[in-house]
């Protein structure tokens, strides 16, 4: 029988919760032979090779205006999804990349697409991280295809060049199973947030775009939508180019919200519930045109009575001269493996929680101070303080309009956290655990089904502000993307009705 009570976001989000019965009956080692190659490959193209302009310094190319534009792109590029690192694992090796990714599986493809520039022909694009290149895999001018599969949204009216995100649902599958939709989705908000910095590091402004006609995207890059769909599409406004500084338009459009849905065996509900988040062929009009909102103002939900409020206002981290210290924290940042359970500063807490969410304080850096991202009033965002010198221990409430700290909890979680982060030694030993909630059926009467891509994506995104503040700061950080779902609500104190949607740990690093 059909299940008509809750949504199939709602239905997809219960089924894959974790909790201590089903996760121990569902263990089973991982089919070693069957591990997916975290690239693609291309037979036929033209190769593009973006190496020569990684150079560390604009001034290298101080006299040549063309070796500058593709050293933006390049280092665009590279500080987005680049390899950082190769690591030797199971007698071959595993490549580390510029932004996280659960397991190390990189289900995110990026591709670029080009309208036709004196430098960058018209076509399809695949970022190839192994090279640092771009393999221009298909010579044709599809420009308008892909305004028509996004509503005609402005951004892509005056932009030149796009990013078009992907997700190769294999990749993350083969370890998380039907839970590697919300992992994916984590991924693709690590990379946006690279995609925003580094874009302001060399003068690009991404315009970010969830609503599009899947099937429309899918085909204008010829992948196989069993197997990879589209995600996300950035129009890339050049800030040298004075044409292309474009008004800021629509980030997310609503889907369907589907309640008659057939049983769903394990294994397939992924695949199923994808195909129900996307917006269909039939959708038709300029919808991003005449439907641009009013930019939100982020607002706090809870104001609890009689709370400890306390003030996280803090002055800005500084990046450095043209931002140069950001450059080589995008480079450098690793996920902690291990934390020592010594304390953080709360200064250090205030500093990451500032960067984080707090934009508009770094003008005078040439940081985006309104970047995109679909809908954070969406997202509600907990700490459980262990160790944090200056700050009693509890699980607090993060309001971000106020900037303050809203205590709901009086105890030390250490050894819940190391329970409800599914006995992960990272719960217990950092110094603060940050959760980043939504409620489920809130945001699905305002965006249907849909949403639920659209709210782990900006809690990723959220999430890397966080990994390079820390990394900048000297302090470990690491997210969590399995945790056991209830569970956390019910010890924490977090409403009942917030889901949890990610997890990131902050510590000393060992």
């Amino acid at each position: 029988m059909p299940e008509i009570h809750q949504s199939i976001a709602q239905h997809y989000h219960e089924r894959t919760k974790y909790d201590p019965e089903s996760l121990a009956s569902k263990s089973q080692g991982l089919d070693w032979a069957k591990q997916p190659v975290p690239f693609k490959d291309y037979k036929i193209g033209t190769n593009f090779d973006l190496k020569p302009y990684i150079q560390d310094t604009l001034e290298t190319f101080a006299h040549d205006p063309d070796a500058q534009w593709w050293q933006r792109l390049s280092r665009l590029l590279f500080r987005s999804y680049g390899l950082t690192a190769r690591m030797p694992s199971m007698g071959s090796a595993v490549y580390l990349r510029a932004a996280p990714s659960a397991g190390g599986l990189y289900p995110a493809e990026v591709y670029l697409v080009s309208r036709g520039t004196p430098l960058l022909p018209p076509g399809l694009y695949n970022y190839q991280c192994r090279t640092h290149s771009l393999m221009h895999y298909w010579e044709s001018d599809v420009w308008q295809t892909l305004q028509e599969a996004c509503f005609w949204h402005p951004a892509i009216e005056s932009t030149q060049l796009a990013i078009i995100v992907t997700g190769v649902f294999y990749r993350s599958v083969w370890r998380y199973e039907d839970r590697a939709y919300r992992r994916i989705f984590l991924d693709t908000g690590h990379l946006l947030g690279n995609i925003e910095l580094a874009g302001a590091i060399n003068d690009y402004r991404p315009h970010l775009i969830g609503g599009f006609v899947d099937e429309a995207v899918n085909d204008l890059l010829y992948i196989d939508a069993e197997q990879e769909g589209a995600l996300a599409v950035l129009a890339l406004a050049d800030l040298l180019d004075i044409q292309q500084n474009i008004p800021l338009g629509c980030t997310a459009l609503p889907s369907a919200s589907e309640t008659d849905y057939p049983s769903i065996a394990d294994g397939e509900l992924l695949r199923y519930f994808h195909l129900r988040t996307q917006i269909p062929a039939s959708v038709t009009g300029k919808l991003n045109l005449p439907k641009v909102k009013p930019e939100k103002v982020l607002q706090d939900k809870y104001n609890f009575p009689f709370c400890l409020k306390i003030s996280t206002a803090t002055a800005p981290i500084d990046w450095g001269i043209r931002l140069a210290d950001l450059e080589t924290t995008m480079y450098k940042r690793r996920s902690t493996r291990a934390y020592s359970g010594d304390d953080l500063t709360f200064d250090e807490l205030k500093s990451l929680l500032d960067f984080t969410y707090q934009p508009q304080n770094y003008l005078d850096q040439t940081l985006d101070t309104s970047p995109d991202y679909f809908d954070l009033n969406l997202i509600e965002t907990f700490i459980a303080v262990s160790g944090v010198k200056g700050l009693e221990s509890g699980c607090y409430y993060y309001a971000p309009k106020a900037q303050e700290l809203r205590q709901i909890r009086f105890k030390n979680f250490r050894r819940e956290l190391h329970f409800l982060c599914l006995g992960q030694d990272l719960g217990r030993d950092a110094a603060a655990v940050l959760f980043h909630t939504a409620d489920l059926k809130l945001a699905i009467a305002e965006y249907g089904d849909r949403v639920y891509r659209y709210l782990h994506t900006d809690a990723g995104h959220l999430g890397q502000r966080l990994n390079l503040a820390a990394t900048k700061l000297g302090v470990g950080v690491s997210g969590i993307g399995g945790f056991f779902d209830d569970q956390v609500n019910e010890i924490l104190g977090i409403p009942i009705d917030e889901a949890v949607i990610y997890v990131t740990t902050l510590g000393r690093p060992r």
